[in-house]
């Protein structure tokens, strides 16, 4: 994300993980929050830990006080393994968050497009005793992936002329559970020219 950001590699279930970490700047006075999990989109389609709405992701969590940690899912830049049609990239999140955060850390998950069904089912297989003091979804690919029931406090985002995604699958997805979306008018599922108004809907969002 910047000069700053921290490359390692961890042991991952289908061999090592390519993490990059980002922790808040000299300029950030306040307490550290915890850790912030963020996962991409879908590899199969280009997706990449350095994809431009993951990398806003972590800039808002960055400037929330979170310490942010993408990383590669399996078979993806110095990740190994080989797509496991979203069951082993689930895995891969929770091995990353189990290396990563400390002993009784607050922690958030992330995700965007295939990033975000992964954080739905990830959120539900968490270790006994482990909750996410909140879920991000961006763009959650509802319309390809069986994206699980999330917390009512989970932040829902999603572009209204979204045509990868269409929104209406979402709001399908969303309306069982009485779950509200924040649906960005004009935006399609990359947010291109968007990406500040994307950061400042999470980060204001935090602020309520």
């Amino acid at each position: 994300m910047n000069s700053l950001t921290e490359k390692r590699l961890i042991a991952g279930p289908a061999g090592l993980i390519e993490c990059a970490i980002d922790m808040p700047g000299a300029g950030f006075d306040g307490r550290l929050r915890g850790m912030a999990l963020i996962c991409h989109p879908n590899p199969t389609q280009g997706g990449t830990m350095d994809n431009k709405v993951v990398q806003t992701l972590a800039r808002a969590l960055v400037q929330l006080g979170y310490r942010a940690v993408r990383f590669n899912f399996r078979g993806i830049g110095k990740s190994e393994g080989a797509w496991d049609a979203g069951q082993g990239e689930v895995d891969d999140a929770l091995a990353v968050l189990a290396a990563f955060r400390e002993s009784d850390e607050a922690f958030v998950l992330a995700g965007f497009s295939f990033g975000a069904f992964v954080t739905s089912q990830a959120a539900q297989r968490l270790p006994d005793g482990q909750v996410a003091e909140r879920l991000i979804l961006v763009g959650p690919a509802t319309s390809r992936f069986d994206t699980a029931p999330v917390p009512a406090e989970t932040l829902v985002i999603h572009g209204e002329v979204d045509d990868v995604v269409p929104l209406a699958s979402v709001l399908d997805w969303a309306r069982p559970q009485s779950l509200p979306v924040v649906v960005v008018p004009g935006v399609g599922h990359f947010f291109h020219g968007q990406l500040p108004l994307l950061k400042n809907i999470i980060v204001r969002n935090w602020q309520i």
